[in-house]
């Protein structure tokens, strides 16, 4: 018999320890070179950790919410192929009706486990009687311990047996005192940890501008009817992000990432774009990269598959890292204002809050237009308040004027 410890490999990126967030095998199964054994949460993503051979997981290191140590041990597998074999033979003898994965499966092992039961309670000793009572209550002799010769199931256990079901159930804890606690762990630590160190250490510096979308809405409606059959239909989000494009060559130092370490102020030629996308586990944001090179459909297919790849937790890790300035939407709940957070070591982050038809006044006139704020906030250690303002007021003349943005 053979052990394998495996130890927490480098996750990339000198990365030195991760936090367990969820095993995905325990101690006792037999798991398959390759095969998801844990996810693991580092300061930039979670990842899935494979498994490093096949064998029987013998023990784990850690609990979720733990941190373990590049280097330390994390589990530990028993790769003797005889016990690989004996592994197999004994799923196969708990299973006697051969049957898929699936409903069919748990079907074999209820099956299973009824024949199991019945077995148990016929082994229990008492007379024909008393089993007939027993069977008429609605009473499982195998729980009742026989106070008879030899463990007997007597009358008078039945009847003990019998008041005890009868017996009025507990009272259930008062209202108040019922609560659930949550641990902090993974995406949502992550969250935690990235929104307080960046409100504490980056100077934020907010701007909300207005902006008529009403021929924004237009165009995006028009290009809709122009789609092929089964082609999603446009949002306004990747109109958005196509017209931040040109406005970010004319304000550099929005489109660039502070290095504390080193204290510089590193300008990106190309534009990675953060798309901040709610989750079940919480707020990732997915990266689209080269925004600028994409067409606008391109740019919303895009939009889509690294946001669907973030919510179905298939995003890997170079997917949520990399971004230059994030875009954030509330969508049908943008409100009318936000103060987005910016995502660290970025410099800027817009915010679109959602799009409605209200008056306004033009030319002197009431008119009913489809209005929508931006919500921005910059690092004003590097980006002034002048610069900001002239930046968003810029992205405002592209989409009140829908056709600068393709120029």
């Amino acid at each position: 018999m053979s052990r394998h410890v495996f130890k927490l490999p480098d996750l990339g990126e000198g990365t030195v320890s991760a936090e367990i967030v969820a095993w995905r095998a325990q101690p006792g199964d037999f798991v398959k070179e390759d095969q998801p054994l844990l996810e693991a949460s580092t300061d930039k993503a979670v990842v899935e950790v494979p498994s490093p051979v096949s064998g029987r997981l013998v023990s784990v290191a850690g609990a979720a919410g733990d941190t373990i140590a590049v280097g330390a041990e994390l589990a530990v597998f028993e790769t003797d192929a005889d016990a690989v074999v004996s592994v197999a033979a004994a799923a196969q003898t708990r299973a006697p009706i051969p049957a898929p994965a699936g409903p069919s499966s748990a079907a074999a092992v209820t099956a299973s486990g009824a024949s199991q039961a019945a077995s148990v309670g016929a082994r229990v000793r008492a007379s024909p009687a008393t089993r007939r009572r027993a069977s008429e209550a609605g009473i499982d002799l195998s729980q009742i311990e026989g106070s008879g010769p030899g463990g007997r199931v007597q009358a008078a256990d039945l009847d003990r047996a019998s008041s005890r079901a009868a017996a009025p159930p507990a009272l259930s804890p008062p209202e108040a005192d019922a609560r659930t606690e949550i641990p902090v762990i993974g995406v949502r630590r992550l969250i935690a940890e990235r929104m307080s160190e960046a409100k504490r250490t980056i100077p934020h510096f907010a701007y909300v501008e207005e902006v008529d979308v009403t021929e924004l809405e237009a165009l995006r409606q028009h290009l809709n009817t122009t789609l092929p059959t089964g082609v999603p239909s446009l949002s306004l989000l990747p109109l958005i992000i196509a017209a931040l494009m040109p406005v970010l060559r004319e304000f550099p130092q929005c489109n660039a990432h502070y290095d504390a370490a080193r204290n510089v102020i590193v300008r990106h030629r190309d534009v990675h774009v953060g798309v901040a996308t709610q989750t079940p586990d919480g707020l990732k944001v997915p990266v689209v990269r080269n925004a600028g090179g994409l067409g606008l459909h391109e740019l919303a297919a895009e939009i889509r598959r690294v946001a669907d790849a973030a919510r179905g937790n298939t995003a890997r890790r170079d997917l949520l890292t990399g971004s230059t300035i994030t875009v954030t939407s509330l969508g049908k709940l943008g409100g009318i204002v936000s103060t987005p957070i910016l995502n660290a070591p970025e410099v800027a982050i817009v915010g679109v809050n959602k799009a409605i038809e209200r008056v306004v006044v033009v030319d002197g006139k009431m008119v009913i237009r489809r209005m929508m704020n931006l919500s921005s906030s910059f690092d004003h250690r590097f980006v002034d308040g002048y610069d900001a303002a002239a930046m968003i007021q810029a992205l405002k003349g592209r989409l009140e004027h829908p056709a600068t943005i393709f120029m």
